[in-house]
C-alpha cells in the first residue's frame, strides 16, 4: 500500500468519524442527515479544497464496496409481509408514471439521445439507504407509514438499476431482457432457498459463533453478498442489482431462523455498512464532486433549483396522489411519503458518474444533479419528519 494511498484512507475514515460528531453539535440550530456532512466534508478534503484525498484504486475499490453495501443494506431492510398488496402495487405504479414523467422531461431538457435517458432516470431513484435510518429513528419503520416508505423506497432503487442496464447496455436488447432474468431467477432461487427452515445444526452453529471469533453468520453474509456481486457482473449487469438481490435473499434467511438473531445479524450489518463502509463512499463521492466545473458554467448552476424541483414533481408528486386516499395514513402522513419520496443521492451519484464516464453526460451538469441531491436530502426528508411527528401527535389527541 503506498504511503498517498493509506493517508487518503486515513482522511477519509477521519470525514467519516466527524460527520456524526458535527450532526450532533448542530441538531440543535438544524438537523442535518450524516450522509450530507459526509459529502460535504468529502468537497473539504478533495482536490477542490484542501486536497488531502486522492483516489487511487485502493480508495476507488472501498468506496464501490461501501455503494454496494448501502444497496444491500436497502434490500436487507425490505419486508415483504408488510409491503405486499396495496404498498408495493402503488409503488409500482408510481414508479412507472415517475419514469415516464423523468424520460419526458429529459428529453425536453436534452433532445433525443442518452442523455435525456440518463437525466431521466436520475430523476426517478429515492434514497431508500439514506431515509430509512430517519424513518426508523423516528420510530416509523413498524407502522403502515412505515411500509409505504419501504415499498416505495424499494422501488426508488430497484427499478432505476433495472432500467441502468438498458441505458448503459452494449448488447442487444433481447440479450439484456434475457440476461436480467436469468438473474432474476437466480436470485429467486437463492430467495427460496433461504426462506425454507434451516438445518438446526447450521442455525445452532450460526448462534454459538456470533459470540465468538468465528462469526459464522457475518461470514455467510459477506459470502452471499459477493457472490452476488460476481453473478452480476459475470452476467455484464451494474453489480448494485447483485448488491440489492443479496440485501433482499439475507432478509429471508434471518426471517427463517431462531428469534432474536435477526436483531444480532442486523446490529453487526449496521457496524459494517454505517461504521465505516457506507460513511466511506459518501465522502468519496465529495471528493470526485466536481464544483469547479459547475461553478465555471452558469448554465449548470441554474440546473440546481431545476433538479430540486423536479425531484419533486417526478417522484414526490406521483407518490403523495396516489397514497392520499389511503385509508391506512393519517391525514399529513401522504404529504409526508411525497418528500421522502423526492430525496434522491446515491444512485444519482452512480447513475451521473456513469453518464461522465460514457461520455454521454458533462461533469458540470452532473455536479449540478448531484448537489442537487445533497440539498434533497437536506430539505424533503426533514420536512417529512415535521409532517409525520404532527401527525403522530394529532392522533394522540
Amino acid at each position: 500500500m503506498s504511503d498517498h494511498a493509506l493517508t487518503s484512507v486515513l482522511v477519509v475514515a477521519l470525514a467519516a468519524m466527524l460527520a456524526p460528531i458535527l450532526a450532533a453539535a448542530s441538531a440543535r440550530v438544524v438537523r442535518v442527515p450524516n450522509v450530507v456532512l459526509e459529502i460535504l466534508l468529502g468537497v473539504l478534503v478533495g482536490p477542490v479544497v484542501l486536497g488531502w484525498v486522492r483516489v487511487d484504486g485502493l480508495v476507488a475499490a472501498i468506496s464501490d464496496f461501501g455503494l454496494a453495501m448501502l444497496m444491500f443494506m436497502a434490500g436487507f431492510e425490505i419486508e415483504f409481509q408488510r409491503i405486499r398488496g396495496r404498498p408495493i402495487r402503488l409503488a409500482v405504479l408510481g414508479w412507472l408514471i415517475s419514469l415516464a414523467a423523468g424520460m419526458a422531461i429529459g428529453l425536453a431538457l436534452f433532445g433525443f439521445g442518452t442523455a435525456a435517458q440518463v437525466i431521466g432516470l436520475a430523476l426517478t431513484t429515492t434514497a431508500l439507504g439514506t431515509i430509512l435510518p430517519m424513518v426508523r429513528d423516528a420510530g416509523a419503520l413498524g407502522s403502515p407509514f412505515g411500509g409505504r416508505v419501504l415499498a416505495m423506497g424499494a422501488l426508488g432503487e430497484f427499478g432505476p438499476i433495472v432500467v441502468m442496464a438498458f441505458v448503459f447496455s452494449e448488447d442487444e436488447k433481447i440479450h439484456t431482457v434475457l440476461v436480467i432474468a436469468l438473474f432474476a431467477l437466480i436470485a429467486i432461487a437463492a430467495a427460496a432457498w433461504a426462506a425454507r427452515p434451516r438445518d438446526p445444526r447450521l442455525g445452532e452453529l450460526v448462534s454459538v459463533t456470533m459470540s465468538t471469533s468465528g462469526q459464522l453468520g457475518v461470514r455467510i453474509v459477506m459470502f452471499v453478498l459477493v457472490l452476488m456481486l460476481w453473478l452480476a457482473a459475470t452476467f455484464r449487469l451494474d453489480v448494485l442489482l447483485g448488491a440489492f438481490a443479496a440485501g433482499i435473499v439475507i432478509r429471508l434467511a434471518v426471517n427463517s431462523g431462531p428469534p432474536g438473531e435477526e436483531e444480532i445479524v442486523a446490529s453487526k450489518l449496521d457496524g459494517i455498512g454505517f461504521g465505516m463502509l457506507i460513511p466511506f463512499f459518501f465522502v468519496i463521492s465529495g471528493v470526485t464532486l466536481d464544483l469547479k466545473a459547475m461553478f465555471a458554467s452558469p448554465a449548470s448552476l441554474l440546473l440546481i433549483p431545476v433538479f430540486l424541483l423536479l425531484f419533486l414533481l417526478v417522484r414526490g408528486l406521483p407518490t403523495y396522489l396516489l397514497n392520499r386516499r389511503d385509508p391506512e395514513l393519517r391525514l399529513g402522513e401522504p404529504r409526508a411519503l411525497g418528500l421522502f419520496a423526492a430525496a434522491a443521492l446515491p444512485l444519482i451519484v452512480v447513475i451521473t458518474n456513469t453518464g461522465v464516464e460514457e461520455g454521454v453526460l458533462t461533469t458540470s451538469t452532473a455536479a449540478a444533479m448531484v448537489t442537487a441531491g445533497v440539498i434533497s436530502v437536506m430539505i424533503y426528508p426533514l420536512a417529512a419528519l415535521r409532517l409525520y411527528r404532527a401527525a403522530e401527535q394529532n392522533a394522540r389527541i
